[in-house]
């Protein structure tokens, strides 16, 4: 059963994310996940990724900021190294040229395309989004510096576990495809909707609970919403499920709704969410900006010390 669960976020690791992260607000905080989370999103549908990739690279984008600052790097940056880290550990890796391509695209929009926002009618200026062949090279050695810091911070540990197929497994087990088909899709539809905005959330839900509760939560909440009746009972218990862990995931993926508007209407208008941008929010809130300015030393300086480091905890 190891293959169905993921390594969750510990309490003290939870709890030491506002030290960690100190002196940026939790908002600020709350908002570059979310927004990161989202550009990770579009690069994979830009690039043509299955989703279970995209789904996954944004648990372990989540996973890498338990361990490292939030303003360590170009947050663009981190989403694009983990992606291409997890796109090249499946079936359908994809280039360093055609990540960094499609990243500079994304980075060149003057806003970030969202239901509300929908993408121009013009593309911008190719000049905008064109990489020289010394910008690509930089470019791509920054990026494989993260994608080690990333391996790093995760301990190698790139196993992730989506609920999206137990979900599917679920549905069958609670007879709801043998629901006349036009009520079984849009529950099925439902709850992969549901998993799918789950990875957005500001509570990382993704890193505090086991995929059969997340697939379990999503089902009720879909199953409701649609109108459908489910066994009676406690039928979550089936799946290893409390009804305290269930309530709260609910309310957890209920309340996305409000936090994206709230989100939308502090972003709205602009393009994708920078360092830059957070430090001037961070300065109209009279807090200290200068945090998170990254690592100093060489690459290559870097990448050895973290690897004696490696070393040493294996030898311990």
């Amino acid at each position: 059963m190891a293959h169905l669960t993921n390594p969750l976020a510990t309490p003290s690791q939870l709890y030491a994310l506002t030290t960690l992260n100190s002196p940026l607000p939790i908002d600020l905080q709350h908002s570059i996940r979310f927004y990161t989370a989202r550009l990770t999103q579009a690069a994979g549908l830009l690039l043509r990724l299955p989703q279970d990739i995209t789904a996954q690279a944004n648990v372990l984008l989540y996973r890498y900021w338990l361990v490292d600052p939030l303003l360590a790097w170009e947050f663009s940056d981190v989403s694009a190294a983990t992606l291409y880290l997890t796109a090249k550990i499946s079936a359908s890796p994809r280039t360093l040229r055609s990540i960094t391509n499609v990243y500079t695209y994304l980075l060149s929009l003057p806003t970030f395309p969202s239901p509300t926002t929908p993408a121009p009618t013009a593309p911008p200026d190719p000049e905008s989004y064109y990489l020289s062949e010394t910008a690509y090279t930089t470019y791509r050695n920054r990026l494989l510096n993260i994608e080690g810091q990333i391996l790093n911070a995760l301990s190698f540990t790139t196993h992730v576990s989506l609920p999206h197929p137990l979900a599917i497994t679920y549905l069958q087990t609670l007879s709801i495809f043998s629901l006349p088909p036009a009520v079984s899709t849009r529950v099925a539809k439902r709850t992969i909707a549901h998993l799918n905005t789950a990875l957005l959330s500001p509570q990382m839900l993704y890193l505090t609970h086991q995929p059969p509760a997340l697939a379990t939560a999503a089902i009720y909440l879909a199953a409701r919403e649609e109108g459908v009746k489910l066994p009676d009972g406690e039928w979550w218990t089936v799946f290893d499920v409390e009804r305290e862990e269930l309530g709260f995931l609910c309310v957890g993926m209920r309340s996305l709704e409000g936090f994206v508007e709230e989100e939308r209407r502090r972003w709205e208008g602009r393009g994708v969410l920078t360092r830059e941008g957070v430090r001037g929010e961070m300065g109209k809130l009279g807090l200290n900006n200068e945090v998170g300015n990254g690592v100093e030393e060489d690459e290559e300086s870097q990448m050895a010390r973290l690897l004696d480091e490696k070393v040493g905890a294996v030898s311990t």
